[in-house]
């Protein structure tokens, strides 16, 4: 048996270890993602910037699978920033191809439902279009809800709950008095992005960055976070173990 073989063999063994030592009584039932670590992943590798996303989207569907497995119920997968709109535009094109690709397969799979969050006016027409067909076609499917966050900002996210709480009470009639009376977290929480989810339990981030960047300013208040060293496209599902692991240690811990 070659090193390879050999260590394949050993990765499997330890990833079924770590699979039969899981809580499951545990498992959270929204996990967010931060998709980290294409463009690490692809310079390491030699590799361009734009096999670098390629790859990253193609370990989406992986990610998906083990999140089934696990009888996670919603996923939410931050795929483009507000600031990543920033990027120059030969690196954002491809990239917006990339992901229009991912959404669509996922929306072909016959599994997931898809639901768009994030500001969908700062997109290109096309990607907007890929967004919306991938709802409507998903819409009575009854597996994992895959929330894609393209476009997204988690300041963003609040200001346009605000602003529409504020267009709501306009159209009522409410005066800014009021309003002030009677607002609280529930009224905003009902103008978010991900209205009538639950909030994530989880919240992993790839590549080794140890900050939220803004993903799910306001849902996530009450979350775990794992971070994990690998770039995105490198991971595996002992690391989404790992995390699943770490995850109940807490809950076991401190209670939820």
């Amino acid at each position: 048996m070659d090193s390879v073989n050999l260590r394949d063999l050993v990765y499997r063994l330890y990833a079924r270890r770590v699979e039969g030592r899981l809580d499951h009584t545990q498992v959270p039932k929204h996990i967010g993602v931060i998709l980290d670590g294409n463009r690490r992943w692809a310079k390491a590798s030699g590799s361009s910037p734009e096999a670098g996303h390629k790859a990253g989207a193609s370990k989406i569907q992986e990610l998906l699978g083990w999140c089934a497995e696990s009888e996670v119920e919603v996923v939410t997968l931050w795929m483009l920033s507000t600031d990543n709109l920033d990027r120059p535009e030969k690196e954002l094109v491809p990239l917006l191809g990339i992901i229009e690709d991912a959404v669509r397969a996922l929306a072909a799979d016959g599994r997931w439902r898809v639901h768009h969050v994030g500001t969908m006016d700062l997109l290109p027409a096309r990607t907007q279009a890929v967004l919306k067909e991938a709802e409507q076609a998903t819409h009575d499917h009854t597996g994992i809800l895959i929330n894609v966050a393209v476009g997204y900002g988690g300041r963003q996210e609040i200001a346009d709950a605000v602003r529409s709480l504020l267009l709501e009470h306009a159209q009522k009639g409410t005066s800014f008095e009021e309003l002030a009376e009677i607002v609280d977290v529930e009224h905003i929480s009902e103008h978010l992005y991900t209205r009538g989810q639950p909030d994530p339990d989880l919240v992993i981030r790839t590549s080794g960055e140890q900050r939220l960047s803004g993903f799910m300013l306001w849902q996530s208040a009450h979350s775990e976070y794992y971070f994990c060293e690998v770039f995105w496209p490198a991971f595996r599902k002992v690391d989404f173990l790992r995390a699943l692991r770490d995850y109940a240690a807490r809950h076991r811990r401190y209670g939820s």
